[in-house]
């Protein structure tokens, strides 16, 4: 068991949920108003520091009687050790958590994916929108269990909304910017965005 689920326990009462091992990765249960409180914890205590956010995610079961979970899985690159911390929410009541984007600008289209999958708010979120579909779409969410498997709507009616939107309208100036400006590249750097190549960074396995 990775030793910081004790150290949570005793530093946040009973805002720590059950701790277990799977797999051999441990997963933290918290409570879902200290979101924010605990993964700063987690991230700035020495001895801790979790300070890469490796994923925002969620999942909700078959059994409608069991919580959708939230899931924040963090890893201390100094320490190499990995943390799985998760929040339980309704299903059929309020699924708002607080938005960690404060903490790692990295969770934003994270938490708009779990936002635009599942429907689940991020408070204090700096841009809450869909992600993946498109922002009009009103088919709810696909990956909640109640979804139906060929959706809502006719496939023609689906092809027809999408057919209607107008994505640029949903974004800001800025955004529009940086994707123009792909043309100012140099050839070099264009051609490696096209295989997809990325930099090293500074300590990187």
């Amino acid at each position: 068991m990775n030793a910081s689920a004790d150290a949570l326990r005793a530093t946040f009462s009973t805002a720590i949920g059950r701790a277990v091992e799977s797999c051999g990765d441990t997963i933290v249960y918290i409570a879902s108003d200290r979101v924010l409180d605990v993964l700063r914890w987690l991230r700035d205590t020495p001895g801790h520091q979790y300070n890469y956010l490796v994923d925002v995610t969620a999942v909700e079961y078959r059994d409608r009687e069991r919580p959708l979970e939230v899931v924040y899985q963090v890893r201390s690159l100094e320490r190499r050790v990995d943390l799985r911390v998760k929040v339980e929410l309704d299903p059929q009541g309020d699924l708002t958590v607080d938005s960690v984007v404060p903490l790692w600008q990295g969770a934003n289209w994270l938490e708009r994916e779990v936002y635009d999958m599942f429907g689940v708010t991020f408070r204090g979120h700096p841009d809450l929108r869909r992600i993946l579909m498109w922002e009009t779409y009103a088919e709810g969410y696909p990956l909640r269990k109640d979804f139906p498997l060929r959706g809502r709507f006719s496939r023609a009616e689906q092809v027809r909304q999408a057919l209607a939107t107008n994505p640029e309208a949903h974004y800001s100036l800025e955004e529009l910017s940086i994707a123009d400006a792909f043309a100012e590249l140099p050839e070099d750097m264009k051609e490696r965005l096209r295989r997809g190549e990325r930099g090293k960074l500074p300590h990187s396995e």
